[in-house]
């Protein structure tokens, strides 16, 4: 029997990935983003090792999503005080804070706990279609 692979965190590669959202749908974009961000895409994957990659995200404020969703969907959060719920229409999303939009679909496909956390500090979000990465050469990517 041969022993099964686990990486080092001292021996984990990491790329820059440089990922357009024009016209791509916010949901199936970010579960790819996601699995990159983890590593999955990776035959050296292991799950309790932070072993993904990072990722740019540029022209955020152009993602689309299907049916009604534009209209209907709703971001909720809690200001933490008596009658505090804030709700934000997708809309209203895009029209303040794009990135947010596709920051917070991407976070909901992590794994929830303090790896989960690491691994999502590797996003970058950028509403138009300048990035401030040239330096790490991002390499493109079609998702």
């Amino acid at each position: 029997m041969d022993k099964s692979f686990i990486q080092k965190p001292q021996e984990v590669e990491r790329k820059w990935y440089l990922v357009d959202a024009e016209g791509q749908t916010l949901g199936r974009m970010a579960a790819q983003i996601a699995a990159i961000l983890r590593g999955k895409n990776k035959p050296t994957f292991t799950p309790h090792v932070d072993c993904g990659d990072y990722v740019i995200v540029i022209n955020a404020e152009k993602v689309a999503v299907t049916g009604k969703k534009r209209h209907d969907k709703k971001y909720v959060r809690f200001t933490g005080y008596p009658g505090g719920l804030r709700e934000t229409s997708f809309e209203e999303m895009m029209a303040k804070h794009p990135e947010e939009a596709v920051r917070h679909a991407v976070k909901g496909m992590m794994p929830k706990g303090r790896l989960g956390r690491q691994m999502y500090k590797k996003l970058k979000v950028y509403a138009g279609p300048e990035h401030d990465h040239a330096a790490q050469k991002p390499e493109k990517i079609e998702l």
